[in-house]
């Protein structure tokens, strides 16, 4: 049987253009023989349309669009496609995470999906209403398991834990299937496409069947989907493979059944961490702009490393002529950073503008002078001047109509230090998800090549620039202690005794878990931020405001 592998870059809610791309894919499939073409989970709608499915008009346009991929099939390959179904029932959830097959001009069988995931950024049985049952679908003599993303994520080989009580695909097997089709919208964190790999392979060599795996690509608000579809033999290894990061049409003459020759494997993936970790940043910032219907960026340039980074990346996003890099010195900005940013533009081939706070500044502090006579300077100085330059920066994405890109990462807003209306104002936190060793190791591969980020910026200690002489390390643990910390409680959910038990300082430990607590405000005020991590703060990461959890925290361990 040939297929055609559509691994498309749908926009949530566009049904024109992604009617579009899809009938695009079938006639590729057409001039190449294809007798099935299969497309990603609810690649209707896009994933993940969300609330969007509480509107009768929204649902009633993905029906519309499958009866248009039916008629699509009357004369050309037939097509299995992700879609959103209604439940007939009276009782349950009123919607289905559905798959349909479209062969001969009609809707020949539909599936819904067993297993929603509700963890993380997942929010399905908000929604959907599970498939307590589950049945192949016969498609040229050939037996079918076609089942949704979340389906396959519960083997019980693989898994030393499940999280459900069903194992779809084994009650598919156990159906005499003769291939396995999975529809997904997986999305991308640093690991996640090995992990794909490993595990449907394991689903493979189980089931003594081959095993087809269908992944959407592109950047959805927070969520970054890789691609990386791959088809995996009986006996494990992999027969094909999507690329990563961009839409793909792969075409696959796959054995039905375990009495036909397979082809042979694809080489070993080279790519490494770091390159798909740009590589996923760079898709998700060109998406989220393109997909606003933006089209240009600006962003604040420091000289440090943070906003390099954001800079590197906003122009293999968007192009160095959609990107405006601003310089927003004050007194207390030394002049390499500004010497650093200017020579940054240079490289990038952006655009490059200076404009001095410190009128601004001083305006202010006049002002405030009369109502803060006694006070010494504190903290409340310093975030003025990241206030100004948050009204700036604001000011130019208003007349301009550009994006504006907040650079801070994610060690900074773990700990709040950010300040609210000033370095944190902007329409997308590019990379809020990306703790700062990973910053310094993004740069030096963005440097692999040729310095692109001045070196200056490379070496010098991390500062925010708003008194005499500051450094992060004034405020904050050095990032090799910190970074370690803040994913081991805010991604493996540890208490601070599990952590200090892995060899940190119990008063370092408290200090910063009490940081991550007490910023939650802050970060519930952030601009939607790129995940790339399993917990990312944002969406998937839901925490209460007026509460006090400090028992998190508290350790025994003597200090």
């Amino acid at each position: 049987m040939r297929l055609l592998l559509a691994q498309l870059n749908f926009t949530v809610g566009a049904f024109d253009d992604n009617f579009t791309k899809m009938a695009a894919a079938v006639e590729h499939a057409r001039a190449h023989g294809a007798d099935l073409v299969v497309f990603s989970e609810l690649a209707t709608t896009g994933y993940p349309p969300r609330d969007l499915l509480r509107h009768e008009r929204f649902i009633d346009l993905n029906l519309e669009q499958l009866d248009r991929l039916a008629a699509l099939s009357a004369d050309r390959p037939a097509i299995l496609t992700g879609f959103v179904d209604r439940n007939p029932r009276a009782t349950g959830k009123r919607l289905y995470n559905a798959a349909a097959l479209c062969s001969g001009g009609r809707i020949v069988a539909r599936r819904a999906k067993s297993l929603l995931p509700t963890y993380d950024v997942f929010d399905e049985d908000r929604y959907f209403e599970p498939a307590t049952t589950v049945e192949p679908i016969v498609f040229k003599g050939a037996r079918l398991g076609v089942t949704i993303c979340e389906d396959v994520w519960n083997d019980r080989d693989f898994w030393p834990s499940r999280l459900y009580h069903r194992d779809p695909v084994e009650e598919l097997a156990d159906q005499h299937v003769d291939l396995f089709i999975n529809i997904s919208a997986s999305p991308f964190t640093a690991d996640k496409p090995d992990l794909r790999r490993r595990m449907i392979a394991q689903e493979a060599v189980t089931h003594r069947r081959c095993f087809l795996y269908v992944n959407q690509v592109g950047g959805n608000d927070e969520l970054i989907f890789d691609g990386h579809s791959i088809g995996i033999g009986p006996d494990g290894r992999e027969l094909l493979r999507g690329r990563s990061f961009e839409e793909d049409l792969i075409l696959c003459d796959v054995p039905a059944g375990d009495d036909t020759p397979l082809p042979p494997a694809v080489p070993p993936l080279e790519s490494g961490e770091i390159e798909d970790v740009y590589a996923a940043l760079v898709l998700g910032l060109r998406d989220y702009v393109r997909k606003s219907g933006l089209s240009s960026a600006v962003l604040g340039l420091s000289g440090g490393i943070d906003s390099a980074v954001v800079a590197c990346l906003a122009a293999d996003a968007l192009g160095a002529d959609r990107v405006l890099g601003v310089a927003l010195p004050s007194r207390y900005s030394s002049a390499h950073s500004v010497a650093d940013a200017e020579a940054l533009a240079r490289n990038l081939g952006i655009g490059y503008r200076l404009v001095s706070i410190d009128g601004i500044y001083q305006a202010q502090l006049d002002a405030l002078a009369p109502l803060f006579e006694g006070r010494e300077p504190d903290a409340t100085e310093e975030n003025l001047q990241a206030r100004a330059r948050g009204a700036l920066l604001m000011a130019l994405s208003n007349k301009f109509g550009a994006i504006l890109l907040t650079t801070g990462n994610k060690s900074e807003l773990a700990v709040g230090y950010c300040t609210l209306y000033g370095d944190m104002a902007g329409g997308l936190a590019v990379i809020s998800d990306v703790p700062k060793t990973l910053v310094y190791r993004l740069a030096a591969w963005i440097n692999r090549d040729r310095e692109i980020i001045p070196a200056s910026t490379m070496t010098k200690p991390p500062s925010a620039e708003l008194r005499p002489g500051q450094l992060d390390t004034d405020s904050l643990p050095p990032y090799e202690v910190l970074d370690p910390i803040v994913q081991a409680y805010v991604e493996e959910h540890l208490s601070a005794d599990e952590i200090v038990a892995r060899g940190f300082d119990p008063a370092v430990v408290a200090d910063v878990l009490r940081r991550i607590d007490s910023n939650e405000y802050k970060r519930r005020q952030a601009a939607p931020g790129l995940k790339i991590s399993p917990t990312a703060f944002g969406i998937g990461r839901r925490y209460p405001l007026a509460a006090d959890y400090r028992a998190l925290r508290r350790t025994t361990a003597r200090r």
